[in-house]
């Protein structure tokens, strides 16, 4: 019975390690459609907001105002709908971990 285990909880592990990499994955391609305005990875240009190394709480109140139509804009209260409240969060917490 050991010996399944020993076997079995790498393999676990594997599994668990893979799942958060695909995650991750998948909030940078989230992320990947803001570097037309908000530049690469938020590193924004001249006239654009950055939004890398914002915080992450900041970051979400501005995407959930937005989306809710409380916050003015021109295209960002329609791509903020597309998300559900844990994606926007999502996003919001790789743009306060990139570097400005």
């Amino acid at each position: 019975m050991k010996r399944i285990w020993r076997s079995i909880v790498p393999a676990l592990l594997c599994l668990g390690a893979v799942s958060a990499q695909a995650q991750v994955s998948q909030v940078s391609v989230w992320a990947a459609a803001c570097a037309n305005c908000h530049g690469t990875d938020g590193r924004a240009q001249a006239g654009n907001a950055a939004l890398a190394g914002q915080s992450k709480n900041e970051l979400v109140l501005k995407l959930q105002d937005f989306k809710n139509g409380r916050r003015p804009a021109t295209i960002m209260h329609q791509i903020s709908k597309g998300y559900s409240d844990e994606q926007l969060e999502q996003i919001a917490g790789y743009f306060a971990a990139q570097k400005p």
